[in-house]
């Protein structure tokens, strides 16, 4: 396999895997900050995983997921 197919520079792929990230630090900063487990590990997932997904599509669908997952699971929690 050609290492190169995992380095992608296509636009939305940066665009889409710079937001989540984003996101994902704003997750950890506040799972972190007051001691949930839930969005302190989400956070780490949503700033590594575009490392690992070439598509922007298939980044963006990962991306909501877990963006709403912990959101959904606290809500239903209560």
């Amino acid at each position: 396999m050609d290492p190169s197919a995992f380095l992608s520079l296509d636009p939305w792929t940066l665009f889409f895997g710079f937001v989540f990230s984003v996101i994902g630090f704003g997750y950890y900063r506040y799972g972190k900050r007051q001691g949930d487990t839930v969005m302190l590990v989400a956070g780490v997932v949503l700033m590594v995983y575009p490392l690992f997904v070439t598509g922007p599509m298939m980044l963006t669908v990962i991306g909501v997921i877990l963006t709403a997952g912990p959101v959904m699971a606290k809500r239903l929690g209560r």
